[in-house]
């Protein structure tokens, strides 16, 4: 591949607003979890008219961890944040997204709490089908595309990590629980779930085998991105499906969990967790590429992919990290017409369906 990333058009929208025909546009799958599917939503929802998002379900942290701490159920956020980013640009959608991400202030127990984590509760209580509640929010609020959890099971967290402990830096410590695995300290050499081999929700495993294209990433790595290799089902389905694959990798590192990693480095640690998983694209951004050559052996070697960069970061001062100064959040335009442009270049299964 030539070390000279292709210069990609912004894209306002490729499909119109209102519901496609069946047939009109691929059948694309995205799997992820917390703002960087929402970033690969937003972005997809412009030139598809069948998205499903697959989202993971071990988050612990904030509303999502209260809520499922006391009444036992799927963490909503994740899901929440899915459906917001599939919310049309008209003021409906708009209106709507704003309202599902609101979170109350108060002195109270409602501190914090987001509304559409209430909400998407609420209805699983009332009609016992974590599908069917989340696709009625999604009628609601007028989504483009459908939101399905992993699993029906709330997971737990769990990573191997060297240094976790400053007094011991070499020591092997066992962290528990998403949002303290997203911040440790230390380096994660590998995370599983419990329960071990927790079941998939078999509507995501169909969509997978039924996609035309998917999509795993960005995202955290370790804590929204692996996690979907260690429910076996839908590894299974990944690795089994006839549907093309891209991989999206992150603009820059994230503070704790990924301190320090190449993008070469990202793809050594997914295929340790699903070594038979394949992809046909590794999608990413020049700019947080230093070693262009090194990342395309990688990307042959690890996981048998093509490497494609393109400009899809967020440009000004709000896109850009704390921490490092380097954008860490995707141009949903940018990130839209490098996804066009994978779909229409490497080919299709068929006519789409």
């Amino acid at each position: 591949m030539s070390g000279r990333a292709p210069r990609l058009r912004r894209v306002r929208r490729l499909v119109p607003s209102g519901r496609m025909t069946k047939g009109a546009t691929p059948k694309v799958v995205a799997l992820g979890g917390g703002m960087g599917l929402s970033a690969s939503l937003t972005a997809l929802r412009r030139i598809t008219g069948d998205l499903t998002a697959v989202v993971t379900v071990a988050d612990d942290g904030g509303s999502s961890g209260r809520l499922r701490d006391e009444l036992g159920v799927l963490p909503p956020g994740d899901l929440r944040k899915a459906l917001a980013a599939l919310c049309g640009d008209d003021d409906w959608g708009q209106t709507w997204s704003r309202v599902i991400q609101h979170r109350f202030t108060s002195e109270g127990e409602l501190h914090d709490h987001a509304v559409g984590n209430l909400l998407i509760v609420a209805l699983w209580e009332q009609l016992g089908d974590h599908v069917q509640a989340l696709d009625l929010v999604g009628k609601l609020l007028g989504a483009h595309g459908r939101v399905l959890p992993m699993s029906a099971v709330p997971l737990e967290l769990q990573a191997q990590v060297k240094g976790h402990d400053e007094g011991r830096p070499d020591a092997i410590t066992t962290v528990r629980g998403q949002a303290t695995v997203a911040l440790t300290r230390g380096e994660v050499q590998s995370v599983h779930v419990v329960p071990e081999d927790p079941p998939a929700v078999p509507e995501a495993v169909a969509a997978v085998r039924d996609a035309d294209w998917v999509v795993l990433g960005p995202g955290s790595w370790f804590s929204s991105v692996i996690p979907h290799l260690l429910v076996p089902e839908l590894r299974e389905a990944l690795e089994e499906t006839k549907a093309r694959k891209v991989l999206s990798l992150n603009l820059a590192p994230q503070p704790g969990e990924t301190d320090g990693f190449s993008p070469q480095r990202h793809l050594e640690v997914l295929a340790r967790h699903a070594p038979k998983l394949a992809f046909d694209v590794v999608l990413a951004d020049k700019a947080a590429v230093p070693d262009i050559e090194g990342l395309t052996v990688a990307a042959k070697q690890l996981v048998g992919s093509e490497v494609e960069l393109a400009a899809v970061a967020a440009q000004g001062d709000d896109a850009r990290s704390s921490a490092g100064g380097a954008p860490d959040r995707h141009d949903p335009e940018l990130l839209a017409a490098a996804y066009d442009r994978i779909f229409r270049m490497h080919g299709r299964i068929g006519p789409w369906r």
